[in-house]
């Protein structure tokens, strides 16, 4: 196993590599957010894969596959001896019609909902607490975040979690949570191209000590060396990106613009556009880690040096720069920018 450097998650979680596991796609299609077919074994391999190049995270959550993401996740664990199993980080709140799996998932944050899904996670990931137990989206049926949180609480106390986050959520629900217990770490979505929570979450977790692990860095595919503008219409049918504006024109090329400034970037550093894109991300104050999607072990080798690579500021520079003169994307383009 390879040691990669580690960030702590915040002032109270644990040491976690600068690159996690992300399983969202390993889940499969058939579902409302599903990537189209996975081979199951090939998934396992990249999990253990992963454990073999030093990462010492993987981050899942039960919509995933419906299920399917954390039984292949409790399937690698199995796998290792427990000295060498990874933290397990996984979700709630995203609940799904069992008889219309392809209908989107309800945003459910109800106590006995939360301590439904903790128990169901607990089963299909086969262990007896979770590392670090996160809402996944802010409620959508009345429930106050406070009963929501309170249940979270419960769940710690009991030892079925060991640290609680939120994923998705705007500093006004941190600050609710907050203010009942400290929030370990917040989840947002991050990368060159949905750069908003640069100004508002990530500077707020920065704050208050607590960690931030960002996901689709990468933004699921159009940051790497092999998207097209026309990749899109290959896609399975039930593939989620099929449908989203941000890989249909107009929004397509310009983010594939920015995707191609990329590049003299990594010719310098000796790595891909995808190594080049996470780590712009871990180069902002306040990210403690990105989450990262590989399908395969060879997916996996391409992103694997953003554990290690350091942008400079003239990197960081060039990168803002691309931003402007592409139109790509929204929100700050460098640190600098929200910094003070």
């Amino acid at each position: 196993m390879m040691a990669l450097p580690k960030r702590k998650l915040g002032e109270s979680g644990p040491e976690i590599t600068r690159v996690g596991f992300g399983a969202w796609a390993i889940g499969g299609g058939g579902w409302a957010f599903g990537w189209g077919p996975q081979d199951d074994d090939a998934a396992i391999a990249a999990m253990l894969h992963a454990v073999e190049r030093g990462i010492n995270w993987i981050d899942t959550a039960a919509v995933y596959g419906l299920g399917h993401s954390e039984e292949l996740v409790g399937r690698a664990l199995r796998a290792l001896p427990a000295g060498e199993r990874p933290y397990v980080f996984t979700k709630c709140g995203l609940v799904w019609d069992e008889g219309n799996p392809l209908a989107p998932p309800r945003r459910v944050l109800e106590p006995s909902s939360i301590r439904r899904e903790c128990e169901a996670s607990l089963r299909r990931l086969g262990v007896e607490r979770i590392d670090l137990y996160q809402f996944h989206w802010p409620d959508e049926t009345g429930v106050p975040v406070e009963d929501s949180w309170g249940e979270m609480v419960r769940l710690v106390e009991e030892g079925k979690v060991r640290w609680a986050g939120v994923s998705n959520f705007d500093v006004a629900l941190l600050e609710r949570c907050e203010a009942i217990r400290h929030v370990d770490s917040l989840q947002p979505p991050f990368s060159a191209i949905r750069r908003d929570a640069a100004a508002e979450g990530i500077r707020w977790a920065a704050a208050h000590g607590t960690g931030v692990i960002v996901y689709s860095p990468m933004e699921s595919g159009l940051l790497t060396d092999r998207w097209t503008v026309d990749r899109v219409e290959h896609l399975a049918p039930d593939d989620w990106r099929r449908h989203a504006p941000r890989f249909r024109s107009p929004e397509v090329e310009r983010n594939l613009a920015l995707r191609d400034a990329l590049r003299p970037i990594a010719e310098r550093h000796g790595t891909t556009i995808a190594a080049v894109a996470v780590a712009w991300t871990l180069a902002w104050p306040g990210v403690t880690g990105a989450i990262v999607g590989a399908r395969s072990p060879e997916q996996l080798d391409g992103w694997i040096d953003a554990a290690t690579l350091e942008l400079t500021g003239e990197d960081l520079g060039e990168i803002a720069q691309a931003m402007e003169r592409t139109g790509a994307g929204t929100g700050p383009r460098r640190p600098a920018e929200v910094e003070g």
